[in-house]
């Protein structure tokens, strides 16, 4: 191939066309790629969380929603002084920058005072065990009562001076006092042991034969002659 012909199709205008359309094609590819990865990873979309706590819970969930978050009921408490329904804890923090679609679970104020029933800790585990228990499952514990008994064993729950069983649930507003051994068991409760001594009883065969000559019988003795 003489010089000439290589000079006329390096500068042949299909040739530069096809060239062109392949670049604009490889452009066009790389940016619907860059668009579609951008979709779906929602890169630069993140949005602060709004503060939704002591709001109602139809008003934080409109709030949440108008921002593009999901909502998730996670737990309830008690707080007394607060409504029903109202938001008591949220996560993430409000100020947390989160994607749109992420889901904000809500901590909700009870409608009334929830129970917890009571453990079967009487007679069963010493005070501190007991104390111990009853505050890591959500109880307010009182000063403990001592009573006559082994030292800080635990003999009774009393709520509102009423005792309690193991079973019965209490409200978690109310206070649960613990009666524990004081060490010291009480004469009336202390018990009397006699020591046995077989010398001591009585045949009653030799007994029913003792009778006075004349009387050959327990009823004949118990005669009386006139």
């Amino acid at each position: 191939m003489s010089l000439k012909n290589i000079y006329k199709k390096f500068f042949d205008k299909i040739l530069w066309l096809n060239i062109l359309a392949m670049v604009i094609v490889l452009i066009l590819v790389v940016i619907a790629a860059a668009v579609l990865l951008n979709r779906y990873t929602r890169h630069g979309e993140a949005i602060p969380v709004p503060n939704v706590t002591r709001m109602s819970m139809s008003d934080a969930r409109r709030m949440l929603a108008e921002t593009g978050l999901l909502v998730e009921v996670t737990d309830t408490g008690y707080v007394k002084d607060l409504p029903k329904d109202c938001i008591l804890e949220q996560k993430p923090a409000a100020g947390t920058k989160v994607k749109k679609g992420h889901v904000i679970a809500l901590i909700v104020n009870a409608s009334a005072t929830p129970a917890i029933a009571l453990p079967d800790i009487i007679q069963n585990c010493s005070l501190r065990e007991a104390v111990a228990r009853l505050k890591s499952m959500g109880f307010k514990v009182g000063e403990p009562q001592f009573v006559s008994g082994e030292k800080e064993w635990v003999y009774g729950i009393t709520v509102d001076g009423i005792p309690r069983k193991a079973g019965e649930r209490i409200a978690v507003n109310k206070t649960v006092v613990v009666q524990a051994g004081n060490g010291y068991v009480a004469e009336e409760d202390s018990v009397v042991y006699v020591e046995y001594n077989p010398a001591a009883e009585i045949d009653e065969d030799a007994a029913d034969n003792s009778f006075p000559d004349g009387y050959s019988d327990r009823d004949d003795f118990m005669e009386i002659p006139q």
